[in-house]
């Protein structure tokens, strides 16, 4: 049964790709297998629908092949002829009335040139969390993470073999990495190619295997990373690190994901590259002008309360906000409001009524 990568994102088939990165962002963590509740199955789906749906080729390549497509990732296991209506096959047309096909050669191009069948293992991809201050998400900071993960055996530098020890061919799949296999259907003879479980698709294997991974040329350890946490990143935000996940022997290591939580300030909220905040005064300091010490990220500094200030005016202070390039920075919004005393004494009273005798 094909699948409908755009209802697996949840998304149109109009949305572009920022929607749809959004979309995977939110799923992958919420299905994470490493997360309480996450499904491993729902997350390989999702993955699966995003790698096609945020490359501009093999999207293409997917709204026009349609379910041809999805059937050309091996989901199914079998073939409907309405799959391939249109498709030249006289080229594979071995001269006796029969069809031999390698399915990687069909379907690499909508895989981006590389033979389907015969793409080797991916290591798993990491999700983890890292908590950083507000001060932190505004003007970005480098952390450092560690982690326990499947990484490549140090001593044997990831080959499996004991150092010192030569390799020798695969003999399962004589040195090729991959097993290739004869299929038969309606519309002829189809040959399907596999990565090979002895070697890993590497195509050799070692004559004496490495005593610290036992041959397989990984091992669990613990890894510390550098991460750069970018200027202005937002709650929630979703960073890759390519090649920092799990690795396995002969094929591509998985990437890492880090989703930033960011503290909650005391005085401010992000508003794009502004930082909003509010501000109680006195009337007086309204009514005659007042100088107030306000806290900002960069220190302490003093904000003039002008003259006839009005409750909720916003005063700004200008490049104190978020920074956006190398030298420019956003504003401090300070919305102003009044706090009124509740009781006056005598005198007071006295005054507030001499005030509104002269129409103040």
């Amino acid at each position: 049964m094909s699948k409908d990568y755009y209802k697996i994102l949840g998304v149109d088939k109009s949305a572009n790709k920022d929607g749809i990165k959004k979309a995977f962002r939110k799923l992958a963590h919420e299905y994470h297998p490493d997360k309480k509740g996450g499904n491993a199955d729902k997350f390989k789906e999702i993955n699966e629908a995003y790698s096609v749906l945020s490359d501009d080729k093999k999207r293409s390549q997917y709204d026009a092949f349609g379910s041809g497509f999805n059937t050309a990732g091996g989901g199914t296991g079998g073939f409907n002829p309405n799959d391939f209506a249109g498709f030249d096959f006289s080229q594979y047309s071995n001269g006796q009335g029969g069809f031999e096909f390698d399915l990687g050669d069909i379907f690499g191009d909508i895989f981006g040139g590389a033979r389907a069948g015969s793409r080797s293992q991916r290591g798993r991809d990491i999700s983890v969390d890292v908590e950083i201050s507000f001060e932190d998400s505004v003007f970005g900071t480098d952390k450092e993470i560690s982690i326990q993960k499947t990484a490549s055996c140090k001593t044997c530098k990831g080959n499996g073999a004991k150092p010192g020890s030569a390799m020798e061919t695969c003999a399962t799949c004589n040195g090729k990495g991959k097993i290739r296999e004869m299929r038969r259907s309606i519309i002829g003879s189809f040959s399907s190619v596999r990565t090979c479980e002895t070697c890993g698709g590497v195509g050799q294997i070692p004559k004496e295997k490495c005593e610290t991974c036992s041959g397989m040329g990984v091992e669990k350890r613990e890894e510390k990373i550098p991460i750069s946490i970018p200027a202005g990143i937002e709650d929630g935000e979703i960073l890759r690190l390519g090649g920092q996940g799990e690795a396995v022997r002969g094929g591509a290591t998985g990437d890492l994901y880090i989703k930033v939580h960011v503290e909650k300030h005391s005085l401010y909220v992000k508003d794009g590259y502004n930082l909003r905040t509010s501000l109680s005064v006195k009337l007086t300091d309204v009514l005659l002008g007042a100088e107030k010490q306000l806290k900002t990220l960069d220190g302490d500094i003093v904000l003039k309360i002008p003259e006839g200030t009005q409750h909720g005016d916003i005063l700004r202070i200008k490049g104190k906000g978020i920074p956006y390039s190398t030298s420019k920075r956003g504003d401090i919004l300070v919305r102003i409001f009044i706090d009124m005393p509740k009781k006056l004494s005598k005198d007071a009273k006295k005054q507030i009524e001499a005030l509104k005798k002269e129409g103040i």
